[in-house]
């Protein structure tokens, strides 16, 4: 609907009562220029201007001024305020240099490092367990050889002859038995090659070595094969220990001779060292307890002995 244009007091009383006319409660709700006309509105009722008042329009000055809300309610408004609400100051942005593996700087050398870094230095320049020593057997290329790295030829093939194996089986002679200060009995180790010597000849039986020497920080260990006649009868791993890296030969040598030992178990020689009746029977009859002391640190100890035996130096008799 298109709005109606003003007219004056007279002209406008005479068409509202005019019988064509629509009555004046029509107008009010539908003539949206009846209430926007300062003429026309000056007829409305006290209550119809209050419903709907018209709020002077403040312009404020400062830029962060805010446009009040219409409201209908008839209580002044306050102006909003010309002052200007300080702003948040923003949190400093944080810098990060990124590090690209730069190393830092060694520490300032003390005595407790230089100590440290001794000892690892030391312990780098020792073998690991599976280090070894690189000495494993060369392989004989063009050459029809057996293996023994890997090869178990002739294993339990046979047995010896009847003449070998009453050398193999012989009693042990007790006169050839040792006891160690702990009070464990042993054969030494050239006794087990008199033994193989006389059965098979010199000669007639050798060790094989079946891998490396494995050497760690105070133990040397290899695994040998007894082979007797041109076949494999026996497999050992020996081993030995040593305090000091110039011992490492020797500690070898101890080694195999180890292995030796072991593989003669195998074939019955001093098998009895192995029986727990004779160890009981032979250290009853055959040694003695003693109380010993150190001459230099004059420490005091108790060993066993056999009873031919008599204490040696660095220890001397004592009593307890």
């Amino acid at each position: 609907m298109s709005a109606v244009p003003a007219r004056t007091g007279c002209s406008f009383l005479r068409s509202i009562q005019s019988s064509r006319a629509a009555p004046i409660a029509y107008w009010i709700p539908h003539q949206r220029s009846f209430t926007s006309s300062p003429i026309s509105s000056a007829f409305a009722t006290t209550a119809f201007r209050s419903a709907t008042p018209t709020a002077p329009k403040t312009i404020s000055t400062s830029s962060s001024a805010v446009k009040p809300a219409t409201s209908i309610s008839t209580a002044p408004k306050p102006a909003p305020s010309t002052s200007t609400v300080p702003k948040a100051t923003p949190a400093p942005q944080r810098t990060v240099t990124p590090n690209y593996g730069v190393a830092p700087e060694p520490p300032t050398p003390t005595t407790r490092n230089t100590v440290v870094e001794a000892a690892a230095q030391k312990a780098q320049g020792q073998r690991s367990l599976t280090d070894g020593l690189s000495d494993s057997p060369p392989e004989l290329a063009g050459v029809s050889a057996i293996d023994w790295t890997r090869s178990y030829h002739g294993l339990g093939g046979g047995a010896f002859t009847a003449e070998q194996q009453e050398i193999l089986l012989a009693p042990i002679v007790e006169d050839d038995v040792e006891v160690k200060p702990d009070g464990l009995l042993y054969l030494p180790e050239i006794k087990y090659r008199r033994i193989l010597n006389r059965a098979f000849g010199p000669g007639g039986w050798g060790l094989a070595p079946r891998g490396e020497s494995i050497v760690t920080g105070k133990l040397i260990t290899r695994e040998y094969g007894l082979v007797v006649q041109g076949r494999l009868v026996s497999i050992a791993r020996g081993e030995q220990q040593y305090f000091d890296p110039d011992g490492i030969p020797t500690a070898t040598e101890g080694c195999k001779s180890n292995a030796l030992m072991r593989c003669c178990k195998d074939l019955g020689i001093a098998s009895e060292l192995w029986d727990p009746r004779f160890i009981r029977k032979f250290t009853n009859d055959m040694t003695k307890e003693v109380w010993v002391e150190h001459v230099t640190t004059k420490k005091k100890r108790k060993v066993v002995l056999r009873k031919d035996d008599t204490v040696k130096y660095p220890f001397k008799e004592s009593r307890m």
